[in-house]
């Protein structure tokens, strides 16, 4: 008998939020601290956007430019993540089956989507994960 992997196996959890005022700068240093590449939005308790840290990498100012380190520093700390977030959020819940927040991931070109429970962000799922789900899955006695 084969079981169905359902997201909440599988999710990265607790979710890590911000709101949309965070300063572009904030939020990068966040992803780099907590090792992750995107975070959903979130403004009275409700989810508004994603970012990701290609959207952040985007309104940085291409090599070359004239503007000094701190110049660049001081307009990140400034410029909100609302300004560069996708406003249009694919979700799945807990007991999607993975094979379908996969397919969902194929069909929209995300690498992630944040895990909603009861109108809570409560993970996210990711390319990652489901590439450890497939490595386990294929060698159990691998670490996850």
């Amino acid at each position: 008998m084969t079981t169905i992997a359902l997201v909440r196996e599988w999710m990265t959890t607790p979710a890590i939020t911000i709101p949309p005022a965070t300063s572009i700068h904030a939020a990068r240093t966040l992803m780099n601290e907590r090792r992750i590449r995107r975070l959903p939005v979130m403004q009275d308790d409700r989810l508004v956007g994603i970012v990701t840290l290609g959207d952040l990498r985007s309104a940085e100012p291409p090599d070359g430019s004239p503007l000094s380190k701190e110049q660049i520093a001081s307009l990140l700390d400034k410029l909100p993540v609302s300004e560069v977030m996708s406003r249009a959020v694919f979700i799945v819940s807990p007991g999607t089956p993975i094979r379908e927040a996969a397919g969902m991931m194929l069909v929209h070109r995300v690498s992630g989507l944040p895990v909603v429970h009861d109108g809570a962000v409560i993970g996210m799922i990711t390319e990652s994960d489901i590439f450890r789900m497939l490595v386990r899955t294929l060698e159990p006695t691998l670490p996850n």
